[in-house]
This record gives structure tokens, C-alpha cells and sequence, in this order.
């Protein structure tokens, strides 16, 4: 007796060949977790912060010749000392004011026969724990041109001077969103959190107010004075 094929019969055994091993893929998931017994999370926590001390570099420079060097030297100097002068009348502390070397540098020309000119400049550092007063001669420094001080001023720095034990309490928060969440997706396939696993700090965001500026090394945004601190925490939870 001679049977005919079905074409049919191909797709349906392929068919339930896929089901069976979605079956088993399910099934091993499930026995995974459940050998595994246990959730990772990540957390994190925020706080605004304020910047309570300052440090700020204005360079002063002038451009010369050879033949006028000295002379200019002498001048930068006393540019220097109305720079320091200023800082003073601001109310920075003279203990807080420091000015380095004056540095010459030789200034290069295409041009072979062009007569040597020199840069001659001198740095000067002012640091504080007042902020917004450093904030305030940033913003007057250009009073100083009109005196015909040449001045070239870099972006005053802020900084947290307690963000060890600020990141420390911060850790503590960030474990607890960590569990939040981990309840969150326990619940969702019927289980629940149990006890503390393990727990590591990751990296600190220091940003501004207003940014998202995060990245995988860490942050420490020091143009604003006020801030805001994050820190990130990865937990793992018992499952019950």
C-alpha cells in the first residue's frame, strides 16, 4: 500500500520542535534564578550641595623685546602688585595671596631675522572660604584695565570641603532605593526581599545645579558654587 505525505506535516513537527524549546529555555531560566536565589540592583541618591571654599589663578603677562626686557619685567612686577593690591581691597587675606616667579619665555617667528621677542609673566593664586566672594573680584577684576594692567584671568574653582562624609551618608541612601527598587521587581514575579547580600559604593557625580553631566570615571564639576552630589550604590538582595 503506498502512502502519500502531507505537506503539512514538516511545518507542524518544526513547529512543536520550537515550542518544546521554548519549553526548556523557560524552564532553565526559572531553575537559574531559582539555584541563584538572588536580585542585583542599583541605586542612587542626590543632594544639593554648596561649595564652601574657592580657589581662583590670574596670570599677568606682557610682551617684549630683547633689548626691553628688564624694563618689562620690572613692570610686570608691579603689575603683579596692584593685582595683590586688589585682591586686599577685596577682602582676600595677604596670608592667602600667591604669586610665583616671574617666568620669560621666548616667543618663536617664522620670520629668521625678525628681533627676538619675549613673554614675560607671573601667576598669581588666591584661595578662600568664601566663596561668594571670589565670585564678586571675578567679576571686577576688568577694573584692572582701565589702570593698564594686562590681566588674563582663569574660571574661579569651588569646591565641597566635606564630600568624603557626604558620599558616605549618601551610600547609605543609595543602598536603601536599591532595596526599594529590588521590592518593586520582586513583587512583580511574587517573591519578596530578604536580607542584605552584599553592597558597593560606585563613583561620585559632583555636578552643577542644573546638569546631567554624569560619567563612568566619576564627576567633579567645580565651575558653580552651587552643586548637587550623586552617588550610586549596587546591591544584592536574598530572595524570599
Amino acid at each position: 500500500m503506498k502512502f502519500e505525505t502531507s505537506p503539512i506535516a514538516p511545518a507542524t513537527i518544526i513547529g512543536l520542535c520550537l515550542m518544546g524549546a521554548a519549553a526548556i529555555g523557560a524552564y532553565s531560566f526559572f531553575r537559574v534564578h531559582t539555584l541563584d536565589n538572588i536580585l542585583s540592583v542599583t541605586g542612587s541618591a542626590t543632594q544639593d550641595a554648596t561649595a564652601d571654599s574657592a580657589k581662583w589663578t590670574v596670570s599677568i603677562s606682557r610682551s617684549t623685546y630683547e633689548s626691553e626686557l628688564a624694563g618689562t619685567q620690572n613692570r610686570v612686577s608691579s603689575d603683579a602688585k596692584q593685582v595683590s593690591d586688589f585682591f586686599v581691597k577685596g577682602g582676600i587675606e595677604k596670608a592667602n595671596i600667591t604669586t610665583s616667579p616671574v617666568f620669560v619665555d621666548r616667543e618663536y617667528s617664522s620670520d629668521q631675522n625678525a628681533p627676538l621677542r619675549f613673554m614675560v609673566r607671573t601667576d598669581i593664586t588666591v584661595e578662600s572660604d568664601k566663596p561668594e566672594l571670589i565670585e564678586k573680584l571675578s567679576k571686577e577684576i576688568g577694573t584692572l584695565t582701565a589702570r593698564g594692567v594686562v590681566v588674563s584671568a582663569q574660571m574661579p574653582q569651588y569646591y565641597i570641603s566635606n564630600l568624603p562624609e557626604l558620599r558616605v551618608s549618601l551610600i547609605g541612601k543609595a543602598v536603601q532605593d536599591a532595596k526599594a527598587r529590588a521590592e518593586q521587581i520582586a513583587q512583580s514575579t511574587g517573591r519578596g526581599v530578604g536580607a542584605l547580600q552584599s553592597a558597593s559604593g560606585g563613583v561620585v557625580q559632583v555636578l552643577a545645579s542644573n546638569s546631567v553631566d554624569i560619567s563612568d570615571y566619576g564627576n567633579y564639576d567645580t565651575s558653580t558654587i552651587d552643586k548637587k552630589v550623586m552617588v550610586t550604590a549596587r546591591a544584592t538582595f536574598y530572595l524570599r
